[in-house]
């Protein structure tokens, strides 16, 4: 399977937003990733419910990849309009009732995906195989754009991989944090699909937004 990229809108230039959506769309990226905090998992608040429902009517061929960092997530569903072809991801410790949430996700016709942060032990993830079609791996602490790497997180993805592929189960892996020029190879080669590109790579300042998508492509294939 190809590598495939996510672009964080939180990342993107908050003046030209649709634009840079539509750019985004026209050069056939596979998703772009869309940050929901509530300020209480994360001490944060990024993109709200009524920007990532209205990235809708924007996007022709990109799916979108919905991340919720924050606590009892289905109550957001609605207001984002989670349908069919969203990848929606949760948090593991942001949950009371995992399976009743991806079942959710899933009677939407999205694709639930569990999140783990640095500190989140990979084992906690078997429990969930059955009713998940990804995982979403964080390689710095959530909440904010543009954290150092935390120590390890090679390893991590590489442990996850494997309980994937020991599960026989078909399931993408996606990396969040630090996706760099320098580490998205090697992130790919720990057994990465999926690629959240930020501030250290295709947003990185001065560069050209579509000489950047083709740059990554290129490396993560």
């Amino acid at each position: 399977m190809r590598g495939m990229l996510s672009p964080s809108l939180m990342c993107a230039d908050v003046l030209n937003l649709e634009k840079e959506l539509t750019v985004l769309d026209n050069l056939g990226v596979d998703y772009i990733h869309l940050d929901f905090m509530d300020n209480k998992f994360v001490p944060n608040i990024t993109l709200d419910t009524g920007l990532i429902k209205a990235t809708k009517s924007v996007i022709s061929h990109m799916k979108r990849d919905i991340h919720i960092m924050a606590f009892e997530p289905q109550q957001y569903f609605d207001r984002m309009e989670i349908g069919e072809g969203d990848v929606v991801s949760v948090h593991y410790e942001a949950c009371d009732d995992l399976s009743e949430i991806f079942a959710d996700i899933r009677s939407r016709g999205a694709s639930p995906f569990l999140a783990i942060s640095p500190d989140t032990k990979p084992e906690v993830l078997t429990d969930f195989f059955d009713e998940i079609d990804g995982v979403l791996v964080m390689t710095v602490y959530p909440g904010f754009a543009g954290r150092p790497m935390v120590e390890g997180s090679f390893e991590k993805l590489a442990a996850v991989r494997r309980l994937i592929d020991e599960s026989g189960k078909k399931l993408l892996l996606e990396v969040d944090g630090h996706v760099s020029w320098d580490y998205c190879k090697k992130m790919r080669d720990c057994g990465a699909d999926i690629f959240v590109a930020g501030s250290s790579s295709i947003y990185q300042k001065g560069l050209d937004i579509s000489e950047a998508v083709e740059r990554m492509t290129e490396m993560v294939k």
